[in-house]
């Protein structure tokens, strides 16, 4: 019994891993790109100039060099870009984490202004977990700033991930055109590859949720002003508000994005370290909040 456990555990494994890899090249071909993993200097450095394009950090602060991504790529770590003809359009960047948890952190990702749009994004990330579940790799982890509703959504809701902690100030000052000068607060997620919600999610089935639908409580929410209002945390599940466009707040109005910051700080970061747990985000900019432990 125990061999024949065994072996169906390895074919459903094999069946997933076939699975994902037909999936990521579904979205690329969809997102009209050709993704490949990238280990020349060339590419390597092409990498580093369309990081550089699209945070335009302060200098000497740029997100990674090409030289640390020779190594990590000769190490085995993740380098892929994503093409047309000869153009990058986009890069993902990541290397192993703790052995002992089979797992990859997904440091960086970005896409071109020219690729905006298109689906390489998630194309990415799609072979991203393709070429994980081929290393024997079942969760990817990465961060992205939770106050920017748009990764939210593809986090969450595109993608099939889970946020696993608020860590505060986790960068420290980064300095550049995203950022800012502000705070780099930041939701770390957990992807886990095999599970129902991200295999559907990548043959297009998003995780989708109706917060107002839910009639739960709002302890955040977009005042009158565009500010953040903090209610009630009572019951059992709750809801959490972002406004619209941080990055835009953040560049006509600094003082009222640092309250954001503050507000977010409080009541998402609050709530987890309380070991609530966030369930979804709905595309209308809220976060969903079960306090009920499972």
């Amino acid at each position: 019994m125990t061999n024949l456990a065994t072996n169906a555990e390895s074919l459903a494994s094999v069946e997933v891993r076939d699975e994902a890899v037909a999936a990521a090249r579904a979205a690329a071909a969809a997102s009209g790109v050709e993704i490949r993993e990238l280990t020349e200097i060339a590419d390597l450095a092409a990498v580093v100039g369309l990081f550089e394009s699209i945070w335009r950090s302060a200098p000497g602060a740029r997100p990674v060099s090409t030289e640390l991504l020779r190594a990590m790529s000769s190490a085995g770590n993740y380098v892929a870009g994503a093409f047309e003809n000869d153009e990058l359009l986009g890069a993902c960047f990541g290397f192993f984490g703790n052995p002992g948890k089979a797992s990859l952190h997904s440091h960086i990702a970005g896409v071109a202004k020219a690729g905006v749009g298109r689906g390489i994004g998630q194309a990415l990330k799609l072979h991203q977990r393709g070429w994980a579940l081929l290393q024997d790799v079942s969760v990817i982890t990465w961060t992205f700033d939770p106050l920017v509703r748009r990764n939210a959504y593809f986090n969450l809701g595109k993608l099939g991930a889970r946020p696993i902690g608020y860590l505060p100030d986790f960068y420290g000052p980064m300095e550049d055109s995203i950022n800012g000068s502000g705070d780099t607060d930041r939701l770390m997620v957990g992807w886990d590859l095999k599970s129902p919600e991200v295999r559907a999610a990548a043959f297009g089935e998003p995780v989708l949720i109706d917060a107002e639908a839910l009639g739960a409580e709002k302890a955040l929410s977009v005042g009158s002003d565009g500010g953040p209002v903090i209610g009630s945390a009572d019951a059992p599940t709750v809801l959490v508000g972002v406004p619209s466009d941080i990055e835009r707040l953040r560049r006509t109005d600094p003082g009222r994005g640092t309250a954001w910051r503050t507000a977010l700080r409080e009541v998402l970061g609050g709530l987890m370290a309380d070991n609530a747990e966030v369930t979804g985000f709905d595309r209308a900019g809220w976060y969903v909040i079960s306090k009920e432990q499972s």
